[in-house]
Parts: C-alpha cells; structure tokens; sequence
C-alpha cells in the first residue's frame, strides 16, 4: 500500500497507542489481504506489523476475526444493500471496507453508526476512489436502514 502514513513505524508515534482509525485501516488492510490471498490471519497479522512497525491492536484483532467469522452473512447483507452490485462484484478493496463497517453497524454496539460509516467513507475516499466513498456511503445507509439500527 502506498500511503505515507501507513509506512513502516507510522503507527506508533512516541510510543503512543496505535488510534481506531489506524486500527479500522490496519483491519481493512489484513481483510483485503485475507480475501486476496486466502492467508491466515496470524500470518496476515505478522506482515501487517511488519510494514508498519506495529502489532495489531486487540481492536484490529477484534474487528478481523469478527468479520472473517460473519463474512457469508455480511456479504447477504450487503447484497441486499447494494441494489445490482453483489459483494462479489464490488473491487476487493470496496467490498472488504463495506465488510468491516457492516460489522462494526451491526455487531459492535460500543461503536456509534455513524462513525463506523464516517471512517468506511474515508478509507473508500483515501484508498480506492472518491466515487467509492459514495457508493460505501449508500450502502451502508442502507444497511443500518434496513437493520432499524440505533
């Protein structure tokens, strides 16, 4: 990935703990691996720290391995979300991001909607496109639409 924040030791500044947002962005990081290559998240996890010069905060390890174990039914979800465009066709970036938000929305009550959404949005915007964080956005209004959520 070739984002300077996301070089080796960014994470870590004065030795003070990695914040939620580089967490969401070190789970997307790892979920989009996992989903490209099929690699064990412990593996994943050591690569992560690797290029960043972190470990995985348990709020990183938290969000993956929830994802990982909801996948099949936060991929029905976003289906339904998306109106023509099933998980499946969304790019791996995209779809892993709307993974993780839809996780967080519908499984995490300690983390309000909203943020959840803002953060999905901005990685989309910094990461894949800035049509992407529109495309994110409408789904996940969706999903938290559909769910009646908070």
């Amino acid at each position: 990935m070739n984002d300077p924040e996301f070089e080796k030791g960014a994470g870590r500044q004065g030795g003070a703990a990695v914040t939620r947002r580089q967490a969401r962005r070190d789970a997307m990081v790892v979920l989009y691996q996992q989903d490209l290559t099929g690699g064990g998240i412990e593996e994943l996890l050591e690569n992560l720290k690797a290029e960043t010069g972190h470990e995985a905060d348990s709020f990183t390890r938290e969000d993956v391995e929830g994802v990982l174990a909801a996948r099949d039914e936060l991929d029905r979800t976003i289906d339904a979300a998306s109106e023509g465009w099933p998980a499946h066709r969304l790019a791996a970036l995209e779809r892993n991001i709307l993974r993780l938000a839809a996780y967080e929305i519908l499984n995490r009550p300690d983390i309000p909607v909203e943020v959840s959404i803002d953060e999905a949005v901005a990685l989309s915007k910094r990461f894949c496109s800035r049509e992407a964080g529109s495309l994110v956005n409408g789904i996940l209004a969706k999903i938290v639409q559909e769910a009646g959520q908070r």
